[in-house]
């Protein structure tokens, strides 16, 4: 990797080379809402495409937390290289780059073929597709099937090893190949050495940073809470997160529906039921999404929370998980004779036949989106974001940039700190949420000029370690406020007042279009309107978006 980012490196919107007037409406938006947070110079002038993890090149906020600018991604997309996907990797990354993706992840599945073949083959076309997209930091990571679980991303900063590293992990300790699907005790214990493993690849600097995310954990009911609590634990800083909401966005959308002719379509693709295997603690409704998010995250109070309350950070994150898109028209390419997947370790490029294909997704960034805060722009900033928690995510283009920033209330405005920081106050100071929001500036991919309708607060207490490993309530969090944001646009801030410090606790933030919504999971009292489920075949993706961001902690002295 080049020792400095050259301007070209930077996205468009980022790029103070680039005209202003060239950006469209969104990129001009997000350019302004960096110059607004004194972050745009930090970021240009950036240091190693690689970098250093936690660099703090922009000025820090008059003593809080740095300016950052925010990078949108999808870590979880699939090619040719996965049995089950088709697309060629340049036809992804200039989709990507259409929607305003910055970096993208490309993470097959666990196969013999992949392993075999597949992996280094693939290695060659994302070098190339660095090569030709410059301005798109393009990860090689592997959708793991973790034994005894679901799957799991798993995400290496670019470097000699990363494909070598990559292969090593699949053959050693997927639990598709090694045959250690089942729910069994042991293979529990596999997932957690897999992800030491991991850290100690870290530690003796074969790669330079890798993290894990949990993908679509409520599916199959599958993952246990005590099995998420164990992969945190870990390893310090390998397993950090989980996927908040799932790809598969378009399964059900009303008009794709009626021309495919499906029937108990979800978004998601979340239409299951609990199997033998799955944690019998888990209710019916957790199979389905809320809003388009999987059940642990959209349920306030629920085993995202449960994992927040216990003081440490756990991020989310959403994505397109893309295979094949609703409405495309390309099909799977033709196997030379006698060859399999298995043999090649990929499939052919596909093949145009103007009529729309079997699919259930959206192309990465057209629906799904994941903001990383950053202060360089590179690989390890991205993944550093992810494992601090500088994370936010939306549907639909829902806004265009969002800052938010916990200070003391008679502290100066620059000061706070942001998504996945910690303020560390005394007892009784008064508090103070500052948002900045830039709303969208433009039609989304939909054609629909997209509103912020209103932002929940969402406030819960630390109570420190888990007793019950398998416990998935926070009883003390709930929605304490619910701003109306609509009819409002441009970029415009909020400042609210969130009364004294009394103790550990955390803040987060929810918004939506305002569509629909409802009484949550665990009653009006603690979540009085949140997303809902829809009845199936009926869940137009575009009519029901939402934003979720990240925790802020609260320690109190």
């Amino acid at each position: 990797m080049p020792e400095h980012v050259r301007p070209s490196q930077l996205p468009r919107w980022a790029d103070p080379t680039v005209p202003l007037a060239s950006l469209d409406a969104q990129g001009a938006s997000r350019r302004g809402f960096l110059r607004g947070a004194g972050a745009l110079g930090a970021l240009s002038l950036a240091s190693g495409a690689v970098g250093s993890p936690g660099s703090a090149a922009a000025a820090a906020a008059g003593g809080g937390d740095p300016r950052l600018a925010w990078l949108v991604g999808d870590h979880h997309v699939h090619t040719r290289y996965s049995h089950d996907a088709k697309y060629d990797f340049d036809q992804l990354a200039r989709k990507g780059a259409e929607y305003g993706l910055d970096w993208m992840a490309f993470t097959e599945h666990s196969n013999i073929g992949h392993a075999e073949k597949g992996a280094a083959a693939e290695h060659e076309e994302i070098m190339a597709a660095r090569r030709r997209h410059p301005r798109q930091l393009i990860f090689q990571g592997l959708e793991w099937y973790i034994p005894a679980a679901e799957h799991g991303t798993v995400l290496v900063a670019p470097g000699p090893n990363e494909v070598d590293l990559l292969r090593d992990f699949e053959r050693r300790w997927d639990g598709k190949l090694n045959r250690w699907e089942a729910n069994l005790p042991e293979n529990e214990a596999r997932a957690v050495a897999a992800l030491r493993w991991l850290a100690d690849q870290r530690a003796t600097s074969r790669v330079g940073d890798v993290v894990v995310l949990a993908n679509h954990p409520s599916r199959l009911g599958i993952d246990s809470p005590h099995e998420i609590r164990a992969w945190r634990d870990a390893a310090e800083g390998i397993c950090v997160g989980m996927e908040g909401a799932p790809g598969a966005q378009g399964d059900a959308d009303p008009a794709w529906v009626a021309h495919r002719g499906s029937t108990g379509a979800q978004r998601g693709e979340y239409v299951n039921a609990p199997r033998p295997d799955s944690f019998p603690g888990y209710p019916a409704a957790a199979y389905r999404t809320f809003g388009g998010f999987d059940w642990m995250t959209a349920t306030v109070g629920g085993l995202w929370d449960a994992m927040l309350s216990e003081g440490r950070m756990f991020s989310i994150t959403t994505n397109s998980d893309n295979h094949r898109t609703i409405w495309d028209t390309w099909r799977d390419g033709d196997m030379p004779p006698g060859e399999t997947f298995d043999s090649l370790g990929w499939k052919p490029s596909p093949t145009d036949t103007g009529t729309p294909q079997p699919g259930s997704d959206f192309w990465p960034g057209q629906f799904s989106r994941t903001h990383v805060g950053v202060t360089r722009h590179g690989y390890l900033e991205v993944m550093d974001a992810l494992r601090r928690g500088r994370v936010w995510v939306d549907h639909g283009h829902l806004v265009d940039g969002l800052e938010v920033r916990l200070a003391a209330a008679d502290a100066p405005p620059a000061m706070g700190v942001t998504l996945g920081g910690r303020l560390r106050v005394s007892r009784g100071e008064r508090l103070e949420l500052r948002i900045r929001v830039a709303s969208a500036n433009r039609p989304n991919p939909h054609g629909i000029l997209p509103e912020l309708a209103h932002l929940d607060v969402i406030r819960g207490a630390v109570t420190g370690a888990a007793t019950d490993r398998d416990s998935w309530r926070a009883p003390a969090t709930r929605v304490v406020q619910q701003i109306d944001t609509s009819g409002r646009r441009g970029t415009y801030v909020l400042r609210i007042p969130l009364g004294r410090a009394d103790g550990q606790s955390y803040v987060r933030l929810r918004g939506s279009d305002g569509r629909r919504n409802g009484v949550g999971f665990l009653g009006s009292d603690i979540d009085p309107a949140g997303p809902m489920t829809h009845v199936d075949n009926d869940g137009d993706p575009w009519a029901d978006t939402w934003l979720y961001t990240n925790p802020i902690f609260i320690d109190v002295h």
